[in-house]
């Protein structure tokens, strides 16, 4: 028995475990170098790597690379029904699980035309628990950008208060933060008893701790000189890059899909969609994007109070109410082409689905992220600024990797 020894070459432009490099050394004029930001830097949280080309402290290119965390989500809600990919789709945006359900569900259901038979007081839960989660991102993404630029403190009292929502969502889902509780056709469970009365407690001790992170964060004088004027986002450039969210609306535009769309019982609530207004800078910098999300957060208290008002009133809990009674026992929607889409903590989240009538498992199914239309606007906004200026950048799409390599 004799034993082949098989020898590989690679040669340029074979897949590499790991995205090669755009730039080569005779790519670069007199004085430029590249340096590799992440993905161990910091700042990159670990599984993000720009090949940045400088010229001295001057940004003159930045070229993201992605491939250090694939989730393969698509394939896997191929390979699983409908109602098994829930969990998968929870590991996205990892940050704002509840919000990518709630996406995620609202597309079958329209696929399977159950829309309107989904009781009112499901409909207020999903918005109700959506809305905190939307809140715990957006104290994930201010703390950890603080934290990036060099203020530690920020970070601390963000988490503390973060603490607290992870722990509602946990009684109500058994989970701090995969939750796989919104379910096609309803709810895992409804509300455990006290969930109201706590929730208000809540509301109306954060009420004055948004006030408090407004002062030492975002009227900061050191944090406005980090961030006002830096990472200018102009309105035509976000919107060719396909930038939603706080980034888009941070940049002047008052686009979101909670009012564009008009999904779920968003259309009965009352609150605002803030906007960049370059109060400090110019409209579109670092500073009006992390503003936006901080106003964002007084709006989804706003939201989550009118919830409450719901659950405790008109739809109230009842013996008779059963989160579970529109779920279908078989999910088999008619072949079709379809698309769905939510406002995350990110802006718009997308699934397309494809169906052949035939199975409750998809033909195609392909999930258009925020964070990755977001991130690819880094390049755009970064050229001409000083190395320091690109994590604070960076940190101001607030981006994460579960969500861009799905």
């Amino acid at each position: 028995m004799t034993t082949q020894t098989i020898q590989y070459e690679y040669a340029p432009g074979h897949f590499r475990a790991s995205e090669p490099s755009v730039y080569g050394p005779d790519d670069l004029r007199e004085g430029e170098m590249i340096l590799n930001m992440g993905p161990q830097h910091p700042s990159t949280h670990g599984v993000l790597r720009l090949e940045v080309v400088t010229d001295g402290e001057i940004i003159v290119d930045v070229v993201p690379h992605l491939g250090y965390l694939h989730r393969c989500f698509e394939k896997h809600a191929q390979s699983l029904p409908f109602n098994q990919t829930i969990p998968f789709v929870d590991r996205l945006d990892y940050l704002a699980a509840m919000n990518a359900e709630h996406a995620f569900v609202m597309g079958v259901e329209n696929m399977l035309g159950i829309q309107n038979d989904i009781p009112k007081r499901t409909e207020y839960i999903r918005v109700l628990v959506a809305e905190l989660n939307r809140i715990a991102s957006h104290f994930v993404a201010i703390g950890t950008y603080a934290l990036d630029i060099g203020a530690y403190t920020p970070f601390l009292w963000l988490m503390r208060d973060r603490e607290h929502i992870q722990r509602m969502l946990e009684w109500v889902s058994g989970a701090r933060m995969l939750y796989n509780y919104i379910w096609i056709g309803g709810l895992f469970y409804d509300l455990p008893v006290g969930f109201e009365e706590r929730c208000r407690e809540f509301v109306l001790y954060l009420k004055p701790k948004l006030t408090e992170l407004q002062q030492l964060v975002i009227e900061n004088e050191i944090f406005i000189k980090r961030t006002a004027n830096v990472g200018v986002l102009p309105l035509p450039v976000a919107i060719n890059y396909g930038c939603t969210g706080p980034v888009l609306r941070g940049s002047g535009l008052r686009y979101d899909l909670r009012r564009v769309d008009a999904y779920s019982v968003y259309p009965e609530l009352d609150f605002d969609i803030p906007i960049g207004t370059g109060a400090m800078g110019t409209v579109g910098d670092c500073w009006d994007r992390n503003n936006v999300r901080v106003l964002e957060c007084h709006e989804s208290l706003r939201i989550i109070e009118q919830c409450l008002d719901q659950l405790t009133g008109p739809h109230r809990r009842t013996t008779d109410y059963d989160p579970q009674a529109v779920v279908p026992k078989k999910i088999r929607p008619k072949a079709m082409d379809f698309y769905a889409r939510a406002e995350s903590s990110k802006g718009e989240l997308g699934f397309f689905f494809r169906t052949d009538g035939r199975a409750d498992v998809p033909v195609r199914c392909r999930c258009r992220s925020c964070s990755f239309h977001n991130l690819s606007v880094i390049s755009e906004i970064s050229r001409g600024a000083m190395l320091a200026d690109l994590v604070a950048v960076i940190g101001s799409v607030d981006i994460v990797m579960g969500e861009v390599d799905r």
